[in-house]
This record gives structure tokens, C-alpha cells and sequence, in this order.
């Protein structure tokens, strides 16, 4: 079962986040996994925005969040939901490592 962690992004901001992807005896090693992670308004919206997801440090199972400002400038301000998957490329297997709500701030200042 995947972690529920919320996330509040500032629209026009850059963000980034690093999870560690652990079990009861420590790092999981993530050289066999490939991550990927949208966001969208519910469950069945066809309209999704990707972060940019990717294995910081497969040895010690740590995966990074990001998005640049020109992404966030372009997800419109309001809650969203997002998950983060990996995907075991020796056997297919997929797991849902986290997921949540996501909460766009709007940006006041423009440039």
C-alpha cells in the first residue's frame, strides 16, 4: 500500500522533493525500476501534468520530484491528485510507492 503524502506547490515556483523507497531492513536498491508520476483533477480526467521523475540513487532507493516554473506556471491554480509509480524492468511488477493531493497555489506576481 502506497504512502499518502500531501504536497503544496507554489505556481510559477520551481519545486523538488526526494522520497527514499525503504522496507523494514533499510534502503531498497531501485537499479532494476524505472519511476513515473503524474497529477490530475480526479481519478478519471484524461487531463494530466507530468512531474519530472527520476531515480536520484538507485544504490540507496532515492527518487526525485521536480518541476521547473515553466511547468507550475502552466498547471492552473486548485487540488490535484498524484501518485508515484515504479516499475520493476526485470518482471514487469508495478508499485505505487506514494500518493496524494497536490494543492497549486496560485502565483500573484507575473512576469
Amino acid at each position: 500500500m502506497a504512502v499518502i503524502t500531501n504536497i503544496f506547490i507554489d505556481q510559477g515556483a520551481s519545486y523538488s522533493n526526494i522520497l527514499t523507497v525503504a522496507s523494514s531492513t533499510g534502503a531498497i536498491n531501485l537499479t532494476t525500476y524505472t519511476i513515473k508520476s503524474q497529477l490530475r483533477k480526479s481519478y478519471g480526467s484524461s487531463t494530466y501534468y507530468d512531474f519530472t521523475a527520476t531515480i536520484y540513487d538507485a544504490l540507496t532507493g532515492k527518487v526525485r520530484l521536480q518541476l521547473s516554473s515553466e511547468q507550475s506556471s502552466a498547471i492552473p491554480a486548485g487540488k490535484y491528485l498524484y501518485d508515484v509509480e515504479l516499475t520493476n524492468t526485470t518482471n514487469g511488477l508495478k508499485v505505487r510507492l506514494v500518493e496524494g493531493v497536490v494543492i497549486i497555489n496560485p502565483e500573484i506576481t507575473k512576469t
